[in-house]
């Protein structure tokens, strides 16, 4: 099986071929995404940083789309919205709030975690488990909330 940025390549061929032109630059643009992203690292990018590349890149759409929202502009919000689809596609499924909240619980009976000050020691395994299927914000205010009870 190819690496994501292979996937997204072959992708972006169909979509060139079937004339899917908001599909293939989206695309293109994710392609862009990830050379850089391997231009800025020195190498090859693992599964992992090709993961972070696409989660920076539908975090960009959102944080766009909020400004969108704010500016009264429809026309880019769904433009924006349109992207993020496509970039979510590749990203594997996020886990809900629940189930943050149940791995931030198990991580922190593991670290043996008592109080705030024991924030990095749980964020650190957290994230590891999480591996890129939810936000750190979301875990590290739930982790603050857990720990200062």
């Amino acid at each position: 099986m190819g690496t994501t940025a292979d996937t997204i390549r072959a992708q972006m061929l169909i979509a060139t071929k079937s004339g899917d032109q908001s599909r293939r630059d989206t695309l293109r643009l994710l392609i862009a995404a990830l050379e850089n992203g391997r231009i800025e690292v020195g190498h090859e990018l693992s599964e992992e940083e090709a993961l972070r590349v696409l989660q920076k890149e539908a975090k960009q759409r959102r944080e766009s789309m909020d400004e969108y929202l704010k500016g009264s502009r429809p026309d880019l919000v769904a433009l924006e919205q349109q992207e993020l689809q496509i970039i979510e596609e590749y990203i594997p499924d996020q886990l809900d709030t629940e189930a943050v909240r149940q791995l931030v619980e198990e991580t922190i009976a593991e670290v043996s975690a008592v109080g705030i000050d024991d924030l990095g020691r749980v964020m650190r395994p957290l994230m590891q488990k999480l591996d890129g299927r939810a936000d750190g914000r979301v875990a590290n205010v739930i982790v603050r909330e857990l720990l200062s009870d």
